[in-house]
């Protein structure tokens, strides 16, 4: 099927499909998401998800990297404006509303004193702004009830703001190789 015939270029078909098999069988575990990273040298990371071509985490020449990819905290806003507008797509196929652009711009400040092991505190955000610029010929109640249920069902979203469990342990590699 051609994307430019399908509503906000989305597989409405597909996705009404899969909503209805997870009203019968979701896992009640949750569906399972999985990413490995590789070590590349220096800040360079290679991330590896599914079958699809690799991604790159580095860090800018001014953080000692090499500026070949974003970082990981931009990474963490790229995933949420990309959630958000992943939100805001599938709302609107739901609702019958066309969206002429969407962009999303997120901010947020890191304390890398603390990062870098200079000062006591949090080393993650502690908060990030997000403004929507979406254009559409939608009633603004209906913008602002598509907004709503956005914000509300955004996985990355209530990740960072309601952060899961985390559990992190060093092992040995399969291959053999020692943990540093």
């Amino acid at each position: 099927m051609d994307a430019t015939a399908l509503p906000n270029g989305v597989n409405a078909t597909a996705v009404v499909d899969f909503a209805q098999k997870l009203q019968t069988s979701a896992p009640p575990e949750g569906t399972p998401f999985s990413a490995q990273v590789r070590w590349r040298g220096g800040f360079r990371n290679e991330i590896l998800v599914r079958d699809l071509p690799s991604t790159y985490a580095d860090e800018p020449e001014v953080l000692g990297g090499t500026n070949t990819a974003a970082n990981p905290v931009e990474q963490v806003l790229g995933a949420l404006g990309s959630c958000l507008a992943i939100g805001y797509t599938a709302g609107a196929v739901a609702r019958g509303i066309t969206i002429d652009d969407l962009r999303i711009e997120l901010i947020g400040n890191i304390d890398l004193p603390v990062f870098f092991g200079l000062a006591a505190g949090h080393a993650g955000y502690e908060r990030i702004d997000v403004r929507v610029y979406l254009k559409s010929e939608a009633s603004r109640e209906s913008i602002e009830a598509l907004h709503a249920d956005v914000v509300r069902t955004s996985p990355v979203g209530n990740t960072i703001e309601r952060p899961a469990a985390l559990h992190i342990q060093i092992a040995t590699d399969p291959s053999g190789a020692k943990p540093a």
